[in-house]
């Protein structure tokens, strides 16, 4: 790769680990919230707290996280994407200084909308950046896709290491500021954002992806036409890709908490007696730790496998078959869950990892089968209304989980995310005859 090559590509994987650090830190705080905050103040009336009220909460940021994607994508094309992931980082950053100052869940839920509106363009930005200006297109998205698993997998654990030290406001402090610096880095960086864009417009043949749309009307008619093909069945996997996700991954530390294993260890009782009578540690005195915060953690360290793997057999069997058979696993697994959860502390983790796995080995399939079931010229658009479906429509999934352990239980809720699987699971099939 060339200094442009490495530029670009080290903006964006930094800006991606970002995005992926502060979106999957969330249910980790949620755990806190529900325990720390009573009531929403709403001017003149409050609501409760509760697994119901927080879900909405958290869907607000994530929702806008999607539905935000595909304006964004018209947005590269017109401003270009260094100015928005500039942005997207500011405001990132700025999101989680405002979530450390929060005094109560009405501006906790106003810091979530901040992080997912700048969050939203970060995917159109940083992909056309690089699509644009990489001239080795393919390393450079190996790599940012690699930063993107470190920080799905990597920030949780920072944030679970730090949480047990001081408290979640400081952790949201100190996650924002690194990104306030990085925004400054992205607007002052020297590189050409378009400097391999002549390859590309000769390869696309003078496609609509190379202009972007227009205008509304274009967009409109593009869209029309898009829905209209196969597509339309894609859009379904990967609403049902992110409705499962949110669902699962929303209230996960909260379900675990209660389970027997996940007691709260003092973090004195590691000492040795010696240790603690040298210190005058009291046993029992400090902070304690969170065996439920780690086994997340860990389930989205897993996931990086499951990314690579899902990558590797999208180039080996037919995509629509992989996501039959992943959705599948899905459904079986949310069904398996609660009594494997019964059964105790190390068959949960070993379906824990499993189930990490699945969770993105759907991601590069559905992703290979947009590009399949698309035409080049609105690839761009393709992409927008994937990521409003798996982010924007999937975000649903933290206020069905919300709303179903408020008046039902785990096993209520994993049947239901075994639904959505098996939808997604036969959809894939659907589309596996259809290509037959």
């Amino acid at each position: 790769m060339n200094g442009n090559d490495r530029a670009i590509t080290g903006i964006a994987s930094l800006a991606h680990a970002a995005v992926h650090t502060y979106e999957m830190t969330v249910p980790l705080f949620v755990v806190v919230w529900l325990v720390e905050f009573e009531t929403i103040p709403l001017g003149v009336a409050s609501v409760d707290v509760t697994t119901a009220t927080v879900g909405v909460v958290v869907t607000l940021g994530y929702g806008l996280f999607g539905l935000g994607a595909l304006p964004g994508g018209v947005l590269v094309d017109r401003i270009g994407s260094r100015r928005l992931i500039s942005v997207c980082l500011l405001g990132m950053g700025l999101s989680y200084v405002l979530l450390g100052l929060a005094p109560n869940m009405l501006v906790v839920a106003a810091a979530l909308v901040l992080w997912g509106i700048a969050a939203s363009v970060y995917h159109p930005a940083g992909l056309s950046l690089i699509s644009k200006g990489v001239e080795e297109r393919g390393t450079g998205l190996a790599y940012h896709g690699i930063a993107g698993n470190l920080g799905i997998g990597l920030g949780p654990l920072a944030a679970t290491v730090m949480l047990l030290f001081v408290e979640w406001r400081t952790v949201a402090l100190v996650l924002g500021a690194p990104a306030v610096l990085a925004a400054v880095y992205a607007a002052r960086a020297d590189f050409d954002e378009t400097a391999a864009v002549n390859d590309s417009a000769a390869a696309d043949g003078g496609s609509k992806a190379s202009s972007g749309v227009d205008d509304l009307g274009e967009f409109l008619t593009e869209s029309r036409r898009l829905l209209a093909g196969g597509f339309a069945l894609v859009f379904v996997v990967v609403m049902c890709s992110g409705l499962y996700y949110r669902g699962v991954l929303t209230f996960l530390p909260e379900l675990l908490r209660g389970l027997p294993g996940f007691e709260p260890i003092p973090a004195d009782a590691l000492l040795p007696e010696s240790v603690r009578s040298t210190l005058g540690v009291e046993s029992g005195a400090g902070r304690r730790i969170e065996p439920q915060r780690y086994f997340y953690s860990g389930l989205l360290l897993v996931g990086v496998l499951g990314q690579y793997a899902g990558g590797k057999l999208t180039d080996r069997i037919p995509v629509e078959y992989g996501l039959a058979g992943s959705f599948g696993a899905l459904a079986v697994l949310a069904v398996l869950f609660v009594p494997v959860s019964e059964a105790g502390f190390v068959p949960l983790m070993a379906l824990g990892a499993v189930l990490g796995a699945f969770l993105f080995v759907v991601q590069p399939m559905y992703q290979a089968t947009v590009a399949e079931y698309t035409p080049s010229g609105t690839r761009g658009l393709s992409y927008g209304f994937t990521y409003l479906g798996v982010f924007g429509v999937g975000a649903l999934g933290g206020t069905i989980a919300g709303g179903i352990l408020a008046v039902a239980d785990a096993t209520a809720l994993f049947l239901t995310l075994a639904g959505i699987a098996a939808v997604g699971s036969i959809t894939g099939l659907v589309l596996a005859r259809r290509a037959d």
